[in-house]
């Protein structure tokens, strides 16, 4: 069982805004910048206008988040932005104030670009650095963590992005605050009941809400999961428990990540600089059977045993927690009215960045299809395709994470999450006979269309047509359309590109794209 322990961090948006308006303005930003004033004048609004808002329903809300964390609040920013009613209800008093999963793969950098949050993850994130290896007090040689990868035009973000978990947070909820969207704290869920019109949870503390649906993402714990009775078919990864602690630490620079090999009986030990803060993040590795001890002293104590470091090199600890590692994937992703996501619904390995990058896109796929049902009047079965696509990728990542942390798999190309996609999906449609290159169901690649950045296109709630030398038809005014002569990484066609910037249809000529849009895009 984890456990761990949570030091008061300052929440303070202040210095990252301020990179970000310099960010913002070189690249044409999409992030408003909020002083940490008016940003707390608008959290104090948000909040009044959230009671008054569920006050004036009924208790009533379209869709009831349950966490707060990455998923959640990635979650209910796209709901916001296509107009979806949410409220996020977070057990904690706080956002969670660890740095635990602090690697965004370059699909979850993507899915951040549409979701207007790239700019200020720039300004608060960096590099991963060179792993160092130390024995008896020096350095013997450097460990790379990752195979490089370079920047293209059609894959702008080519490596892993350091950004604290918790720092992650403090962006997204930005966000979401500025969209008008709220999170209640101090509300644990306790049952729900739910019937054909909706779902109505019970609190700890204060009124029931009445939501027409529930994501649950409330953790590898997930009270929501455990109360529906859905199971978790999984192993555990290794049996020796891991301490995670972020720690403020002197003598060593924030150059390197600092590797301890194993001595005698003793685990690893790796002490990595967090891009962006200050803090160093501490990973120590105890024999099966050992009970973590997370104080100050206990883990002076296996600081200095493991390194060359003094005890006293250990100043603070921030944030601390220990678990096992394993890897575990939930029987089913939704029941009835109710859905799990992220952790809620597959637990990861820490190695190889994969459980909040999986978690993160979990929400981008079943935001738009909310939104599609709830605002743009589509049928109730297209919700029945989030399990359909996401449990197979979740799958999918776990056994990537787990070969990861037992040396099996190399972090490179499978773990930046950019060849993932979804052909064998129902909402797919690939009418070329011999299709080369991009396909239906594949990810949606970057690139020039003419004039026009193709991100930059597919940036917001909307469908895209992206044809190539082919005339586009007249479509909804809801699809955005960009034409023009050639383009290297699609080929000659049409292609409309989902909303979570997937190719959902693909042919030479518009015989049937009239079809699939009157079928998947309502409006």
């Amino acid at each position: 069982m984890a456990r761990s322990v949570r030091p008061s961090r300052p929440t303070s948006f202040r210095s990252f805004r301020a990179v970000s308006a310099t960010r913002a303005r070189s690249r044409g930003g999409r992030f408003s910048v909020l002083t940490l004033d008016s940003l707390t004048a608008l959290r104090a609004l948000s909040t009044a206008a959230a009671l008054n808002s569920v006050k004036e329903m009924g208790m009533n809300t379209d869709v009831l988040v349950v966490g707060a964390g990455p998923t959640g609040l990635a979650l209910s920013i796209d709901l916001a932005r296509r107009g979806v009613d949410a409220l996020v209800v977070e057990k904690a008093d706080r956002l969670f104030p660890g740095s635990r999963g602090k690697g965004l793969q370059p699909r979850t950098m993507e899915v951040f670009d549409d979701l207007g949050v790239l700019d200020a993850i720039l300004a608060v994130g960096g590099t991963y650095p060179v792993g160092m290896v130390w024995q008896d007090g020096e350095r013997v040689g450097e460990h790379r963590m990752f195979d490089p990868a370079e920047a293209t035009e059609d894959s702008p973000y080519n490596a892993p992005w350091m950004v604290p978990q918790w720092r992650t947070q403090e962006v997204l909820f930005a966000r979401l605050e500025e969209l008008g969207g709220r999170v209640s704290f101090g509300r644990e869920v306790v049952g729900f009941e739910q019937d054909a019109d909706g779902v109505t949870v019970r609190f700890a503390a204060g009124s029931d809400v009445r939501a027409r649906y529930v994501v649950a993402a409330d953790g590898g714990r997930s009270v929501v999961r455990r109360t529906l009775g859905i199971g978790m078919t999984g192993e555990t990864v290794d049996p020796n428990p891991l301490l995670v602690a972020d720690v403020r630490i002197t003598g060593l620079d924030r150059d390197n990540w600092h590797v301890f090999p194993p001595r005698g009986e003793s685990g690893y030990l790796a002490i990595c600089p967090l891009a962006g803060t200050e803090d160093f993040q501490v990973v120590a590795q105890f024999p099966e059977g050992t009970q973590v001890d997370l104080s100050l002293d206990a883990i002076r104590a296996v600081v200095a045993a493991r390194s060359h470091l003094a005890a006293e090199s250990v100043t603070e600890v921030r944030w601390a927690s220990d678990f096992r590692p394993r890897a575990a994937l939930a029987d089913r992703f939704r029941s009835g009215r109710i859905f799990l996501a992220g952790d809620a619904a597959h637990v990861h390995s820490p190695a190889g960045g994969q459980g909040l990058n999986t978690s993160v896109q979990d929400a981008y796929n079943l935001g738009w299809k909310l939104g599609a049902v709830l605002r743009g009047g589509a049928p109730a079965a297209l919700l029945d395709t989030y399990e359909e696509e996401r449990r197979p990728i979740a799958a999918q990542m776990l056994g990537i994470s787990t070969g990861v942390h037992r040396g099996e798999i190399r972090r490179g190309e499978a773990t930046r999450q950019l060849g993932l996609g979804y052909r064998d999906s129902s909402l797919t449609e690939e009418t070329r006979t011999a299709p080369s290159g991009l396909r239906a169901g594949d990810r949606a690649p970057d690139g020039k269309l003419g004039d026009v950045r193709l991100f930059d296109a597919f940036r917001g709630p909307h469908w895209t047509l992206v044809t190539v030398g082919v005339e586009a038809p007249g479509l909804p005014e809801s699809v955005r359309v960009v034409t023009g002569e050639e383009q290297p990484w699609y080929g000659k066609g049409l292609f409309l590109v989902r909303p979570d910037g997937y190719v959902g249809w693909a042919g030479e000529d518009a015989s049937t794209l009239v079809g699939y849009v009157g079928r998947r895009v309502t409006r």
